[in-house]
């Protein structure tokens, strides 16, 4: 028989299961400051922000919509006490409102963003922020010229597991991330019967952007280079739009993957895998919730206890933050130039799958709009 074998690092062996870190994963509140707010945009997204802000104790005091029925509705479900507008003008107008959320589709926040900060009004913009990365620049130069603050809605980075992973990598805990790959196997089949069915690119842009942005928050300090993706449609898929994609993306130091199956009738499983020169983040779950992260380093395997789901926490991180951010006259994590990162990487990706050749983050300005969209019938 051959000598006994010699185990030389922790990825040979079984782990010792160690006490996890305590992390402030959590959303961050204010510790005083609850101005009035008004919303702008209250279609179907707004009925996440809403409730999370009710559970936060804020003070939503105006509703804007075009439809006035829809900005009444959310009135009486959230907020009676809230006045309602179908002119975002006259709910501007107003000098007690200090934070605006609008929740609008990214061509009516083109001239709502700038609107809101010349009448300076913090805001919160939903995601994803701008179809061209020079406005996006520009909105972040009026509002430090306006002295206000401007932050983006990428509630994603307060979903429970991103979040904590994210606070572990701030805190140096794996060292030097060189490596992150990110999967999400899911559904998105429901756009088939919605306006959604017209949006081309829903799963890199819409709903990818989420992806985009973390991988940049994970790969903070690091420069993307080169993107190549593609993307493709899953056979007896519903939805117009493919399904199914994926990008490899370089970085100065490191590379990264995305993958996105967005026809998974069965099985569904969102994971990552984030390695750094002193350890290793995993993360799994059976769809957006309710994952199991795991900190594998020399010292052992940790497993945090996570509490929350990404659709409450994550609604109430993005606004949490820029509150807390306005208190203690700070620059929030979800600022606009910090959020244009992933949006780069994310512009890249689509152009590239357009055109099957690799791209340069930051090269690609603008989103190619024309085939974001696909004809309606």
């Amino acid at each position: 028989m051959g000598k006994k074998r010699k185990y030389n690092d922790m990825s040979e062996k079984k782990a010792a299961n160690i006490i996890a870190p305590k992390l402030a994963y959590q959303p961050p509140k204010p510790r005083r400051y609850n101005p009035p707010i008004g919303l702008i945009g209250c279609g179907g997204i707004s009925g996440s922000h809403l409730p999370a802000y009710r559970e936060m104790g804020l003070n939503i005091v105006a509703l804007c919509d075009l439809i006035p029925e829809r900005a009444e509705s959310r009135r009486k479900e959230f907020f009676p006490e809230a006045r309602v507008y179908t002119d975002y003008k006259e709910l501007l107008q107003r000098d007690d409102i200090e934070v605006v959320d609008i929740a609008t589709h990214p061509q009516d926040r083109e001239y709502l963003i700038p609107a809101a900060l010349k009448a300076r009004k913090h805001v919160l913009s939903q995601k994803p922020f701008v179809l061209d990365l020079d406005k996006g620049e520009r909105f972040a130069e009026l509002a430090e010229k306006m002295g206000v603050t401007l932050a983006v809605n990428q509630n994603g980075r307060w979903a429970p597991h991103w979040s904590w992973v994210r606070h572990a990598i701030g805190k140096g805990l794996i060292g030097e991330v060189s490596t992150v790959h990110l999967n999400c196997h899911w559904s998105h089949e429901w756009i088939a019967d919605t306006h959604f069915n017209r949006v081309h690119h829903i799963v890199f842009y819409d709903y990818g952007i989420h992806w985009f942005d973390a991988l940049a928050s994970f790969m903070q300090g690091r420069k993307s280079g080169r993107v190549i993706a593609n993307l493709g449609y899953a056979k007896g898929q519903r939805a117009k739009p493919p399904l199914l994609g994926q990008a490899l993306i370089e970085f100065d130091t490191g590379h990264a993957s995305l993958v996105f199956d967005g026809a998974t009738k069965f099985g569904a499983k969102d994971d990552g895998f984030i390695l750094g020169n002193k350890g290793t983040l995993r993360y799994d779950g059976p769809g957006l919730t309710d994952h199991v992260v795991e900190l594998m380093t020399a010292r052992g395997r940790a497993v945090p206890e996570l509490t929350g789901q990404w659709f409450r926490q994550g609604f109430m991180g993005s606004m949490g933050e820029l509150l807390s951010a306005i208190e203690q006259k700070r620059m929030p994590v979800n600022n606009p130039l910090d959020n244009l990162r992933g949006l780069s990487i994310c512009f890249a990706a689509v152009v590239s799958s357009e055109t099957g050749k690799p791209q340069i983050a930051g090269k690609v300005r603008k989103a190619p709009l024309k085939t974001c969209m696909v004809a309606a019938k």
